[in-house]
């Protein structure tokens, strides 16, 4: 039924390689999170405030599912969104903020898959429970929240992950098998890291509003200012969405575009003026107070099909 979402398994597809090799790839051990018997209070907090999202989702006019992935012993979900009609269509991962996958993400997946792409957004620590169980609703990191695991999983996990999804997504019925990454928030950044690996397994990378490589963000070293990770391997171009106000991440922004430019790279950052951090969350939010952040996130919307169709067009 159109709109419905319906629980279902992946269908003979097994992601059983996804070696990742270069920056990142053996500098942080492996994690897992604690798996709570209901929603984590962050997590319902945070879906609490998405109201508007949820209440979109269940009037999209298009089909939808969860779908899960078996990955080294560990069982990955993702939400699959088709736009309305049969035809075969490029696939666009969706990667989710640092809470993890909430109804705002959805909803932007929602978005392109109504451009006429699948969305596919993965529940990126889904399978991280000691069993190789939970989700965003129920798994936490060593301080108690989503968010505390998200950033201290090791950026050769992160990155294994995206490939395993990216791998799913070309045998996905219906699809082109062309694929480009969305990335908001924290997801930004982990796109921004796995183009930096060298991967030629998507056409293009979207990043919005997270700090870009030599910076080092994720995994056990989030926290030591390093900045290790070089960008001489991207071969695939990386498009910016930045929020004028976002004070942590415009910092970074000069030391990215001059570390991408030093190496030949093609990076096109656009800075949204007045926005704020998570615009494309807040600019959907009736309850935002700032006009800027609706009219980033439309400005966004725009940019992105646009330069969606020119990706897959190449």
């Amino acid at each position: 039924m159109a709109g419905q979402t319906v629980l279902s398994a992946a269908p003979g597809f097994a992601a059983t390689s996804a070696t990742v090799t270069g920056p990142g790839a053996t500098d942080c051990p492996s994690v897992t999170g604690t798996v709570s018997p209901t929603p984590t209070a962050n997590w319902q907090a945070q879906q609490a405030s998405q109201s508007f999202a949820t209440e979109k989702l269940a009037k999209s006019p298009r089909t939808s599912r969860w779908v899960h992935l078996n990955f080294h012993g560990q069982t990955m979900k993702a939400w699959v969104d088709y736009p309305v009609g049969r035809r075969n269509a490029p696939v666009v991962l969706v990667l989710h903020e640092v809470f993890g996958l909430t109804d705002s993400t959805r909803n932007t997946a929602d978005e392109l898959a109504a451009m006429g792409y699948i969305a596919i957004a993965p529940d990126m620590i889904s399978g991280l429970g000691p069993d190789g169980d939970g989700d965003s609703r129920t798994l936490t990191g060593s301080g108690g929240q989503a968010s505390d695991l998200v950033t201290a999983v090791p950026d050769r996990e992160v990155s294994a992950r995206i490939t395993a999804w990216v791998t799913y997504a070309r045998h996905l019925p219906r699809s082109t098998g062309q694929t480009d990454i969305v990335g908001l928030s924290w997801g930004g950044g982990a796109a921004f890291r796995y183009a930096a690996t060298g991967t030629r397994s998507v056409d293009s990378v979207f990043v919005f509003y997270d700090v870009g490589p030599p910076a080092v963000t994720q995994g056990c070293h989030r926290t030591e200012g390093l900045t290790d990770y070089p960008v001489d391997r991207v071969r695939v171009p990386v498009h910016g969405f930045y929020a004028e106000t976002d004070t942590r991440v415009m910092a970074t922004l000069d030391a990215t575009t001059t570390a991408m430019s030093a190496a030949g790279k093609y990076y096109d950052p656009v800075v949204y003026a007045g926005a704020d951090h998570a615009f494309m969350r807040l600019g959907e939010n009736p309850a935002d107070t700032n006009p800027a952040n609706a009219a980033a996130e439309q400005a966004s919307l725009k940019r992105l099909h646009s330069e969606l169709r020119q990706s897959f067009a190449r």
